[in-house]
């Protein structure tokens, strides 16, 4: 089964817009865990504009599912993340001031760049992914880079799943059958939901996890977060 990695963000971006502590982040990712997620996903970015650094060192004793940390790997990114001490950190090539992540990773210009970091993260004893498209020239550098894993970018299919499934699938198939065949594990992430997600879990070998954030806690708006995680759980089944 797909492991089910709930992305916190949002309720963060809730929080800080009135201040406070209303809705409550580290009880969400506590709520989350009991609801059945097998993980909690962080992406804080330099502007903390929703996610905080405090907030992830706040978490750290409180997740005991698997605590996955994204982003840009700054200097005090890095130092978050070595401090903290997840069990996987995902690498994305976000600039600063990006509204959400859109691209991923050029493992050939990047190839210098990713392998050091990829093996400060090793040495520290934390799983690597790396995020990238669906591109197999990119996933085959990735291998080369040393990570341990790589997040499929998944805008594309969830854009084209309603026109033509079989051609939005496509590429992540090629995509995740080479990665796997490279010796690398398969994550994937960025608006699935639960029209796209069942599709895209059953036709991708070897699916590890993915990581689920703005859709989900869209959809507790209307369905509570207890409902909402349980069909996305039985869309992974």
């Amino acid at each position: 089964m797909t492991r089910l990695s709930v992305n916190i963000n949002k309720i963060a971006t809730l929080r800080n817009a009135r201040g406070g502590n209303v809705p409550d982040v580290l009880k969400a990712a506590v709520d989350c865990q009991r609801f059945g997620v097998q993980g909690i996903t962080v992406h804080p970015r330099p502007d903390e504009r929703h996610i905080r650094y405090q907030d992830v060192r706040d978490l750290r004793p409180l997740v005991k599912t698997e605590f996955n940390i994204e982003g840009y790997p700054s200097e005090a990114f890095m130092d978050l993340v070595l401090n903290v001490g997840p069990e996987q950190v995902t690498l994305v090539p976000d600039p600063p001031g990006v509204l959400t992540s859109n691209a991923g990773w050029n493992t050939i210009e990047n190839a210098s760049f990713l392998k050091g970091i990829i093996q400060t993260f090793k040495n520290a004893g934390i799983r690597t992914s790396i995020f990238i498209d669906p591109d197999p020239l990119m996933i085959g550098h990735a291998m080369d880079c040393g990570t341990d894993r790589v997040e499929l970018y998944t805008e594309s299919y969830a854009k084209q799943y309603h026109k033509n499934s079989e051609q939005a699938i496509s590429p992540f198939i090629l995509a995740a059958n080479t990665a796997r065949e490279a010796g690398l594990g398969v994550n994937a992430g960025h608006d699935l939901d639960l029209n796209n997600l069942n599709y895209f879990a059953t036709h991708i070998p070897g699916l590890l996890e993915v990581s689920i954030g703005h859709a989900l806690i869209a959809d507790a708006l209307y369905l509570g977060l207890e409902n909402s995680i349980q069909m996305y759980l039985r869309e992974l089944a």
